[in-house]
């Protein structure tokens, strides 16, 4: 298995990335996040996944180990496959992920492309107790009960996951959060 590639980034694609090693030029199939960090001549390092099919060999790249462990996890899932995967932490942080999975919240999947509401119940059952929380399970159900909420508006008011997740990233944790307000700031963060 290929765990990691390090190398000069010489093409940028939809999603992908070729990395060329000393002359050979690997295409990475990567998350959103990480094509946007990539421009052509820089060194980048992966962490990787080697996924072998029937009719192909493809190669998923991530910046952390952890984000590789979670689409591991994902893949896992009958009925999750790479390209899936791949596109649930293109639009969901690894947190996101977490917590989903740990407060039992399948609509945070189910606002991924490719993944419906079944779909994201029998992610949620497969991988409970497989994943651990990054916090105390209590504080973080009470935080994302208002974060889900307000993605939920945002996503309602036609903003993508990501951009919405980035606005509630930048408006930070609060003590005694309210929807209202968390909203109002989130919506700042666009203007």
């Amino acid at each position: 298995m290929i765990a990691s590639i390090q190398g000069e980034i010489t093409q940028i694609l939809n999603n992908q990335v070729v990395v060329n090693l000393d002359g050979l030029g690997l295409l990475v199939n990567v998350t959103e996040a990480a094509c946007l960090n990539c421009h052509l001549g820089m060194q980048q390092s992966f962490h990787t996944y080697l996924v072998v099919r029937e009719d192909q060999l493809a190669l998923y790249g991530f910046a952390t180990a952890e984000e590789r462990d979670l689409f591991v996890h994902l893949i896992g899932v009958a009925g999750i496959g790479p390209k899936t995967g791949l596109a649930a932490l293109s639009a969901l942080s690894p947190e996101t992920v977490r917590r989903a999975i740990t407060s039992e919240q399948p609509e945070i999947f189910a606002r991924v492309p490719g993944i419906g509401k079944k779909t994201a119940q029998k992610i949620i059952l497969d991988l409970q107790g497989k994943i651990q929380p990054l916090e105390p399970f209590e504080a973080a159900s009470r935080l994302d009960d208002v974060d889900t909420e307000v993605l939920e508006a945002l996503t309602a008011l036609g903003y993508s996951v990501v951009e919405a997740q980035a606005a509630l990233q930048s408006i930070g944790r609060e003590e005694n959060p309210d929807v209202e307000e968390r909203l109002r700031r989130a919506l700042q963060y666009f203007s």
